[in-house]
């Protein structure tokens, strides 16, 4: 039998459950426990200073949607001064992205921020679409993820920005950390659940949304009645991602808690130093000035192999070395900012008391 009260103010009727912590509580409660949440990661991990300049990677899915209104909420009531804008992109992904930008220049309005779309076939000279049809949809999302990342930093700076947020949730860290495990991909693991990073010549990016569980932002979106897109990528049935996201969601409907204790497993990992050693030095990539541990960029090698149709053999590390020693002559630098994945999750709503 459901609470006659809201088991945090006692006094409103509760109409949801918190998936995160179960606690049944309601709508008013359950927005300022979550923006309060979001809030403690942002200061305890000292993310942003007075004056930054800050980039939210806008995709119109619920994640970077919430976000927006979130860090435009937070920065207004606790004073963070910071300047937000929306950074998106159009992949060239018919029937999906086209729709999906729509969402984010409502939100452009509705939010009063500033926004910069970019596209791949402007930035990159291939859409998605062509993409896919060259290397079939099985390796797709490694082309549109090596993309996306180095993309992110140039169209950020193309804002003059000094900090990108995106919208990774919990359970994308979580995922992320089995990935890793099932690839044996330790150097990474150990970095993997960083909530703040930045490289050499990259912006600086976080990921206010680390310990935000997926579902109740889902909840959130829901009960604020934001405007956001809720359809799957066409493309991303297949991505190795899914593997991962499956078994995640089944562990969570044993133990919700198993999401958390996999990210507080990651932050605990500590990498031997002969694995630290292993890794390359820095430098810049030939093609296009952007950082590389060779002298091609992934997102240079990968370009490389569509445009000599080997495609396949550039998504290896073997093939990317090949390509690697035929550096092309230098090109203008080229963009693409993140976007994420929306994905429908449904809501767990109690039935009103009577």
């Amino acid at each position: 039998m459901a609470p006659k009260s809201c088991s945090l103010c006692q006094n409103a009727k509760p109409i949801l459950r918190r998936p995160k912590t179960g606690q049944q509580i309601c709508k008013h409660c359950f927005f300022t426990v979550f923006e309060t949440e979001v809030h403690n990661t942002i200061t305890e991990a000292k993310l942003f200073k007075p004056g930054d300049r800050v980039a939210i990677g806008a995709s119109g899915g619920k994640d970077s949607t919430v976000l927006a209104y979130v860090m435009k909420t937070l920065n207004e009531r606790y004073k963070y001064g910071l300047s937000l804008f929306l950074l998106s992109i159009d992949e060239g992904i018919t029937g999906y992205r086209d729709d999906s930008l729509q969402t984010v220049k409502r939100n452009q309005q509705q939010y009063d921020m500033p926004l910069k779309i970019l596209s791949y076939e402007e930035l990159y000279g291939w859409t998605m679409d062509r993409v896919v049809s060259t290397v079939g949809k099985k390796s797709n999302c490694t082309f549109c993820g090596v993309f996306r990342r180095q993309a992110l930093d140039r169209g950020a700076a193309s804002l003059g920005v000094d900090h990108i947020v995106t919208g990774h949730n919990a359970d994308d860290i979580a995922e992320t950390v089995l990935m890793n495990i099932m690839r044996g991909d330790i150097a990474r693991l150990g970095r993997c659940t960083a909530i703040c990073t930045q490289g050499e010549d990259t912006i600086r990016r976080s990921k206010p949304f680390k310990y935000a569980y997926e579902k109740e932002i889902v909840m959130y979106a829901y009960f604020r009645k934001l405007d956001y897109f809720s359809t799957e990528c066409i493309y991303s049935p297949d991505a190795y991602r899914g593997h991962a996201r499956g078994f995640l969601k089944d562990l969570e409907a044993t133990r919700p808690s198993a999401i958390i204790d996999i990210i507080h497993s990651g932050e605990a990992f500590e990498v031997k130093d002969e694995v630290r050693a292993t890794q390359k030095t820095q430098q810049t990539c030939k093609r296009c000035g952007y950082m590389s541990s060779n002298n091609l960029c992934k997102a240079c090698s990968l370009l490389e192999g569509l445009e000599r149709g080997m495609a396949a053999t550039a998504i290896s590390d073997k093939g990317r070395r090949k390509l690697d020693g035929q550096a092309p002559t230098p090109e203008n630098l080229r963009t693409i900012p993140y976007f994420h994945t929306p994905i429908t999750v449904a809501i767990d709503v109690l039935p009103t008391p009577p």
